[in-house]
């Protein structure tokens, strides 16, 4: 356990951008609002970030937004997609369209931009790090992310149930994480209690602390993510 003196309470803002170190002159919802649907839930979590950080990301959540719905619904035409927000996006940004367009493969398969996909996943597995423990800003040791529908029956079953150890020690004194332990997760949603449900079919996420720190992510129920730290 890590021994610092810190008092009880909402003490996990730290000072730094929680994306490179650097001095925060700007905060980041995490997830990004690209990823939810309006109405927006109450009391989004939200991190310090350095302005560079900020509008470096911004530059690729909707890329990674636009790509699930267009695969989810199979395909990029605005009239048949069924998020508002992305039809939005596509109407600002046809390029956008056409660079997704470009990655598709026949009716049913699609080759995305990768280094795009794990570069805003990391993102935001260390946006949920820093908010519900402390900032991870070492490279993670593993960094996954696959279609739900592509794990196994045994797969999906230890990433929706993974759990800390009996023996593993208490998260950090002060965070989140903590408080989640002793007063219980009311954000569920029936998921398991290590879950946080951020917008139902949309967003919910899981950070583990336990012989290092796993972050999972699941994007529109469709993509499965999961960055390990030792």
């Amino acid at each position: 356990m890590r021994y610092v003196e810190k008092p009880f309470g909402d003490t996990c803002k730290p000072g730094i951008c929680v994306y490179c170190g650097g001095v925060p002159g700007d905060r980041d919802h995490v997830p990004s609002l690209v990823l939810l649907d309006q109405p927006f839930p109450e009391h989004l979590p939200w991190v310090p970030s350095c302005k560079k950080c900020n509008n470096d990301f911004s530059k690729d959540e909707p890329y990674l937004a636009c790509l699930l719905e267009c695969i989810i619904c199979g395909t990029t035409d605005p009239q048949r997609l069924r998020r508002k927000r992305v039809v939005n996006v596509f109407a600002g940004n046809p390029g956008l369209r056409r660079n997704i367009e470009d990655e598709r493969e026949g009716d049913l398969n699609w080759r995305p931009d990768h280094d795009k996909v794990e570069k805003i996943v990391m993102k935001l597995a260390r946006g949920h790090a820093a908010f519900e423990l402390y900032p991870m800003l070492v490279p993670p040791a593993e960094i996954r992310f696959m279609p739900l529908c592509a794990l196994t029956d045994q797969e999906r079953s230890s990433f929706e149930h993974a759990q800390s150890s009996e023996q593993d020690l208490l998260p950090e004194v002060g965070s989140r994480s903590l408080m989640r332990r002793v007063e219980g997760n009311p954000d569920s949603h029936g998921y398991g209690n290590n879950w946080i449900v951020v917008q139902p079919n949309r967003y919910r996420y899981s950070v583990i602390d336990s012989d290092g720190v796993l972050v999972r992510i699941v994007l529109s129920e469709y993509l499965a993510c999961e960055v390990r730290w030792d």
